[in-house]
């Protein structure tokens, strides 16, 4: 029998269709496999083995874990503003938290971010042991997709690589080199009082809110102190990483679904655009000032790039080859997180400062009295910032009852010990810091009060479960441009301005990232 022409290689043909049908159907397989193993038996496992040990806490559920009830908690405990003079803020702006602790305990107990499994250790003992790192099994979470779009910076670093950054970062923000950002801030800081100053009308007093108004004025800052002659091409990176934070926080709840932000959304898009612009920006400045550099320019070194920029090459001369120094790359992820850490840290600082002083007059009245008497109307100098001892017990209260970053997270990487727990590799420990701040079982049972004179002797007299900058090895290397900046902010607000909460202050804290006036922060100036 013959067969039809072509016929013979449409036979031949068949097994390696079916061939391709079936290795397509492998590795669907092995990718469904991958997800049940990551979405339910890995979970699982966890799970017994931390129940295992007398650990308390919420059942795991498949795919969203704990955060459709975490998001309902939120929305409803966010529709209603507490009292003015109200700083028992924690119930509102972290219900599931405080609900969770409340019925399991502070020591350890369980919840779920959809399959990851997070313990909860509000007891400040532990929450030092976990910061300190001495177990050397605990690193920082990861989201590569997220952090890659706003900040791949030494925060999120680990290892040798985060032991190189560090080193390289931290002759940046010596104190010696704070002290020559002192013109920068003071310069931010006099445009903001004087254009609040011309708002004021025929009776002295303007209405404002102040958190846009102080967000602008930290933006301004870092951007001046970053980059020096180059400031108005770092406001416009400013800018586009404040549009970034407010689009990854709409997404933070979808970040469960592998690859979702790979999707082409409209907002997806528009942060890989976000984020190619202020790459490619960075990128110019960085570029342009290492070659002024090996030229020979010696201009600009007061500001972080520069000093960035000159440790990186001092280290390597130091150290040997060039494979250890930052790359441009590395430089580019470390000054977005200049822009993120050191803008919003301190915006949100002032803002909660401004709001508790027009709550409690009296210590408004103390801390400009102490201003006055050191500084009177004149500038101000960096031996007097560090003087002002009523102006930093001040900060550090508002710290306690509003720290920017309401937890701290570590994920275990191996086995480690805490507490007597076992943690196998792959559970995230959240330490939260709100509540450690609010325990009346460590500051009183006026832990809710307005006091700053807990301070009054300073930090290490005060109990020791004050995080706001975290702890340990991994205490944030900005704290000291954060407080140096606050207070230069504070001290030159207090010499012109009295001031007040508006009519139309609504007292509603809640996280955006960080902890935020939900509806902005109306403030009452007059101008003395």
């Amino acid at each position: 029998m013959v067969l039809p022409t072509g016929a013979s290689s449409y036979a031949a043909s068949v097994p390696w269709s079916l061939l391709a049908y079936g290795l397509l159907g492998l590795a669907l397989l092995r990718q469904a496999g991958r997800l049940l193993h990551r979405m339910w038996w890995r979970p699982r496992r966890l799970e017994r083995a931390l129940r295992a040990q007398g650990l308390r806490g919420r059942p795991h559920s498949l795919l969203a874990g704990d955060l459709r009830e975490n998001a309902r908690l939120n929305r409803e405990a966010w529709s209603r503003p507490l009292p003015l003079g109200c700083h028992d803020i924690a119930p509102r702006v972290a219900p599931f938290l405080c609900g969770v602790v409340r019925e399991h305990g502070r020591r350890a107990c369980l919840c779920w971010f959809g399959p990851v499994p997070r313990v909860i250790v509000a007891d400040p003992g532990l929450a030092r042991d976990v910061l300190s790192n001495k177990f050397g099994h605990l690193e920082k979470p990861s989201f590569p997709a997220l952090t890659r779009l706003l900040a791949e910076g030494v925060a999120g670093l680990e290892g040798e690589k985060w032991v190189r950054h560090r080193r390289i970062l931290k002759p940046a923000f010596h104190l010696e080199k704070l002290k020559s950002m002192l013109p920068a801030f003071s310069a931010c800081c006099e445009e903001l009082v004087g254009r609040w100053a011309e708002s004021a009308g025929a009776d002295g007093w303007c209405e404002l809110d102040v958190w846009p108004e102080l967000q602008n004025l930290t933006g301004d800052v870092i951007s001046r102190t970053a980059f020096g002659s180059s400031y108005l091409e770092g406001r416009r990176i400013f800018q586009l990483q404040a549009e970034q934070g407010e689009r990854l926080v709409a997404t933070i709840q979808k970040i469960i679904i592998p690859g979702y932000l790979y999707l082409p959304t409209k907002n997806n898009r528009r942060m890989h655009e976000i984020n190619d612009e202020v790459t490619s920006l960075l990128r110019g400045l960085i570029e342009k000032r290492m070659q002024a550099m090996k030229e020979g320019e010696i201009g600009g070194k007061d500001d972080l790039l520069g000093l960035l920029l000159e440790s990186n090459m001092r280290h390597t001369d130091e150290h040997g080859p060039s494979s250890l120094r930052m790359s441009t790359e590395d430089v580019v992820e470390e000054c977005k997180l200049f822009y993120f850490a050191g803008m919003e840290t301190t915006s949100v600082l002032l803002t909660w400062t401004m709001v508790l002083l027009s709550m409690h007059p009296e210590w408004q009245d103390r801390a400009r009295e102490e201003v006055l008497g050191l500084f009177g109307r004149n500038k101000l100098e960096y031996d007097g910032l560090t003087q002002l001892k009523t102006v930093t017990m001040i900060l550090h209260e508002v710290l306690r009852l509003y720290p920017p970053f309401i937890a701290i997270s570590r994920k275990t990487h191996k086995e480690v010990e805490i507490g007597g727990v076992t943690y196998p590799a792959g559970v995230v420990v959240d330490l939260p810091v709100l509540l450690i701040h609010h325990d009346p079982d460590i500051w009183g049972s006026d832990v809710h009060e307005f006091r700053p004179d807990r301070f009054a002797e300073g930090v290490s007299r005060a109990p020791p479960a004050f995080f706001p900058f975290g702890w340990g090895p991994r205490t944030c290397i900005g704290q000291n441009f954060a407080l140096l900046e606050a207070k230069m902010a504070l001290s030159m607000i207090l010499q012109r301005f009295e001031f007040e909460l508006a009519p139309s202050y609504t007292h509603a804290p809640h996280t955006v990232i960080t902890l935020q006036p939900m509806h902005g922060a109306q403030i009452k100036l007059r101008a003395i």
